[in-house]
């Protein structure tokens, strides 16, 4: 087994070529300072979003249409207060939380081992790696009723739908991440007379751990999205995405939008949570560098 891809770019010939080894800008952001919240939050991000609100307040309380179709964000606010009182959210949403989690969780670990493979042997590369490039150009989608066929429409079902999404991006960044290790921090190891596990371990890894970030970062994104799409194809069960069925069943547009609100504030949430658990790790790894 290989353990890295030789570049088509020429080597360094000199003898006294070096490398770059001060500490990566992922890594030197990470421990910078943190500034107070209402300073370090950029708050035109949320101009759009009131305006937005207050165009929608106006145009309701105006009386514009009787369209059912438009609803006060006051009736949002009621059918939001009801579904929380009623344990109606916690329980769909601790029912979709739960398939992406396990989905997520699957699918990363795949992806990993699947990435790490295709990046450390070159024999896996030529053998399996058309294969995936191919595998990867499918739509997502498109395994549904394959899916649907094989394992019914329960979460046994979209649990694999959410490991097949989040495998994908994680296996392409793992390898590109493991491939595009400069060749001067091989040689560098090399000279230093490094074990195998040893240049894994010290060289390869953390130079390929912010494309492995990348990779992960997606795979929280996609399998959240996927769950949302499982749980509309594949009906069976409780989740948000079964709210947003209901809702537009019954012709209830306050309850679609707060569907609608509740997707957005879970995803922004799993996107912050997956940047601070970054910002963390790569500072922590920055800490250890510079002792």
């Amino acid at each position: 087994m290989k353990l890295f891809k030789r570049s088509n770019q020429p080597e360094e010939q000199s003898a006294g070529a070096s490398c770059d080894c001060s500490a990566p800008a992922s890594f030197r952001r990470a421990a910078q300072p943190r500034r107070p919240l209402l300073t370090s939050v950029d708050w035109r991000g949320a101009v759009l979003p009131v305006v937005a609100i207050a165009i929608w307040w106006a145009v309701s309380a105006a009386h514009v249409s009787k369209s059912g179709l438009l609803v006060s964000p006051a009736q949002v606010l009621a059918t939001a207060w009801q579904q929380i009182e009623s344990g109606a959210l916690l329980k769909a949403l601790s029912a979709s939380l739960a398939r992406e989690a396990s989905g997520f969780v699957i699918g990363t670990l795949g992806g990993l081992l699947l990435g790490s493979v295709l990046g450390f042997s070159r024999l896996a590369t030529r053998m399996i790696g058309p294969s995936f490039d191919t595998f990867k150009q499918i739509s997502l989608f498109a395994w549904i009723p394959l899916i649907s066929v094989w394992f019914g429409l329960g979460d046994v079902a979209k649990v694999v739908f959410l490991s097949l999404a989040a495998l994908l991006p994680v296996t392409a960044h793992t390898c590109d991440g493991i491939h595009a290790v400069p060749r001067a921090y091989i040689e560098v190891a090399r000279a230093f007379r490094y074990s195998r596990w040893q240049l894994i371990r010290a060289v390869i890894l953390p130079a390929a751990l912010p494309s492995i970030f990348t990779g992960i970062y997606l795979a929280l994104i996609y399998s959240w999205l996927a769950t949302l799409g499982a749980e509309y194809l594949l009906v069976a069960g409780s989740g948000i995405g079964n709210t947003l069925i209901d809702g537009s069943e019954q012709f209830r547009m306050d309850l679609v939008l707060f569907g609608v609100i509740v997707i957005g504030a879970t995803g922004w949430a799993l996107n912050a949570l997956a940047r601070a658990v970054e910002r963390a790790i790569f500072a922590r790894r920055f800490n250890s560098a510079t002792r």
